[in-house]
């Protein structure tokens, strides 16, 4: 039997094609915000269950209790608020009962919401809940000093039509995928949670998973990442080139994820986990610094906050990984667990370090990058100067 949703449905809040149009007509008679890409990520995941059982953006209960208790009001583990900011102006026209009409960046509707509650918040308390940090140099932190002063609660009804994913050939939503596994006769399926190319380190923890599981999920995330970080055109070319290469094509499964990062360390990791299982998977891979930046988390602190949630409410297996690494001695991927040589023997690079070779034309070594993948990031770098 497939893995249940969180919180035993999948919520659809996708409008169909007469209310959307309705909707669409309407919504020339209602007050309206302009929403960030960052927000029309989180949109899409309420409509297509990518966050269930959330139906829309968060109550100020439901909110107090995520940053204080790293649950829902229900008692569900819940590590991340999803919220809709709205400026004082904007806040003003709104009573609960309100609808308010959600456009996208490129001026079309996206969704309405049904107002129930509209509240403040407080950054320095949201930041240092979910970010640990109030540091502005967080990218996570940054963020919310961008974000209006009040917070909308209340469903929501999704109606824009278009792909935000950028990757409509590799875009499944949570229905789908499920439908997938299925038909493969999958029953354990790991999911694998990527904002970099995968390198020779990501290949081993997710092989030495699916040794475990009868599928894998190679599941990108594709939404808002930093400027720095490489862009996901790339990312999918090495996806790629790399599936086509080195993995047994009945047991992995390439679906874009389009949410935005937000560099919450150890709380993204779980919900990273919450999201993955509304996919469909029913364990999640967790590495080294999963959903970190800079030096703000613990190497593996993303891995010790399973240690303080209910894994049985949960409802998905966290299997964690050491750091792997090149050892010229043993002459394969390892880990502290596998290896006994010096340090002098292990080939570390972080993907800041590979960044750093590839703009100054260096390819990088055959211990973190297969040749397939090095070959499409040279490339690339090449193109973009």
């Amino acid at each position: 039997m497939p893995i249940q949703p969180y919180g035993g449905t999948l919520v659809d809040r996708s409008a169909d094609a007469a209310t959307a149009a309705a909707l669409r007509e309407r919504a020339a008679t209602l007050p309206g915000v302009t929403i960030t890409s960052h927000t029309l990520s989180d949109l899409y995941l309420l409509a297509v269950g990518g966050y269930s059982p959330l139906r829309g953006f968060m109550s100020r209960a439901d909110y107090t209790s995520v940053l204080e208790r790293m649950t829902l009001t229900n008692g569900l583990p819940w590590s991340v608020p999803v919220t809709l900011p709205v400026s004082i102006e904007e806040a003003a026209a709104l009573a609960p009962g309100a609808a308010l009409a959600l456009h996208a960046p490129d001026g079309e509707l996206a969704a309405v919401v049904t107002v129930e509650e509209v509240y403040e918040w407080d950054r320095d308390r949201e930041a240092a809940s979910v970010y640990g940090t109030t540091d502005r140099a967080h990218p996570g932190v940054a963020k919310l000093d961008g974000m209006g002063d009040r917070l909308i609660a209340g469903p929501i009804t999704y109606v824009y039509p278009h792909d935000i994913s950028g990757f409509p050939a590799h875009h499944m939503k949570p229905a789908e995928t499920r439908a997938e596994i299925a038909r493969r006769g999958w029953k354990t399926v790991v999911a694998f949670q990527t904002r970099n190319p995968v390198h020779r380190a990501h290949e081993y923890l997710q092989k030495c998973a699916l040794e475990m599981v009868d599928g894998l999920l190679l599941h990108p995330l594709v939404g808002d990442t930093k400027s720095d970080d490489i862009p996901a055109d790339i990312r999918m070319r090495c996806y790629e080139v790399i599936l086509d290469q080195y993995y047994p094509q009945d047991r992995v499964l390439l679906s874009v994820l389009p949410a935005a990062m937000r560099y919450a360390g150890p709380r993204e990791a779980i919900f990273h986990a919450i999201m993955r299982r509304n996919y469909g998977c029913t364990h999640f891979i967790v590495g080294r610094d999963h959903a970190g930046v800079g030096d703000y988390y613990g190497t593996y602190a993303a891995q010790e906050i399973f240690d303080t949630v209910d894994l049985a409410q949960l409802g998905i297996q966290p299997l964690m990984f050491e750091h792997a690494f090149f050892c010229t001695r043993c002459g394969q991927m390892v880990s502290r667990k596998t290896c006994p040589h010096a340090r002098e023997n292990h080939v570390h690079l972080s993907g800041t370090r590979v960044r750093e070779l590839l703009s100054r034309g260096e390819r990088p070594p055959a211990e973190f990058s297969r040749p397939e993948v090095a070959d499409v990031l040279m490339e690339a770098y090449a193109l973009n100067g």
